[in-house]
């Protein structure tokens, strides 16, 4: 079943002389559940699209529907509640809140919606990404890839629709980079959310169940991998 498609998308900044197009007339649908990496080079596009299918950026041009709906139909109120609920963000640099401990980082999208917290799902979290007895530390008392971890529960706390990861191993050692990606994965199949990672590294795009690669803006390749 698609759950995320996107239609004739484009996103140009700037104007006149200086205008630069960072999408040109991307189109594409995703199942739900699947894998999908978006690869390329810095500056190719990836992570304006990326923040586009987040409804943190606008689009110039086209659609992206989310489960059908239209997602830049909707008011910036009406965005910011979808960015809550809908979608998980996972950056390269974490994003936690530094004078917040574990389980209020992982817990924040739910808070800020004014929502209980689900514990069981909490714990699961928690046992999932191995950060039981973590629950108190404060991000300065974590590692990075302990980091990386939490961002990770913030991201699946709302059990979102799609989640995306914009290099969520890029600041981390090979070692922790391929636990992050197996923990990715193993959220993937278990919690059967949409995953779409962007990255600029081939051996984790492989990883993944489809690949699309972007070029100045322009798809310029779409598998599937397995």
């Amino acid at each position: 079943m698609e759950v995320l498609r996107v239609e004739h998308l484009s996103k140009i900044y700037g104007a006149g002389e200086n205008q630069i197009h960072a999408l040109h007339d991307i189109s594409f649908s995703v199942e739900d559940g699947q894998f999908l990496a978006i690869i390329g080079p810095s500056g190719s596009g990836k992570s304006t699209l990326l923040h586009i299918l987040g409804g943190v950026d606008r689009p110039s041009s086209g659609e992206v529907y989310l489960n059908g709906q239209d997602v830049f139909a909707q008011s910036e109120e009406q965005l910011a509640i979808f960015r809550r609920r809908q979608v998980g963000l996972i950056y390269q640099f974490y994003n936690l809140i530094p004078v917040l401990n574990v389980t209020e980082n992982i817990t924040l999208p739910v808070l800020l919606d004014g929502r209980e917290i689900n514990q069981e799902h909490l714990n699961d979290l928690l046992d999932t990404l191995n950060l039981r007895g973590r629950e108190k530390h404060l991000p300065s008392q974590l590692s990075g890839g302990q980091q990386q971890r939490v961002s990770i529960g913030r991201a699946l706390m709302n059990a979102p629709a799609v989640v995306l990861a914009d290099e969520p191993t890029g600041n981390l050692d090979s070692k922790n980079s391929q636990e992050i990606i197996e923990l990715l994965k193993s959220s993937n199949r278990k919690y059967g959310q949409t995953l779409i990672v962007i990255t600029h590294d081939e051996n984790i795009a492989l990883q993944a169940d489809r690949i699309i690669a972007i070029e100045d803006g322009r798809i310029v390749r779409d598998e599937v991998v397995r």
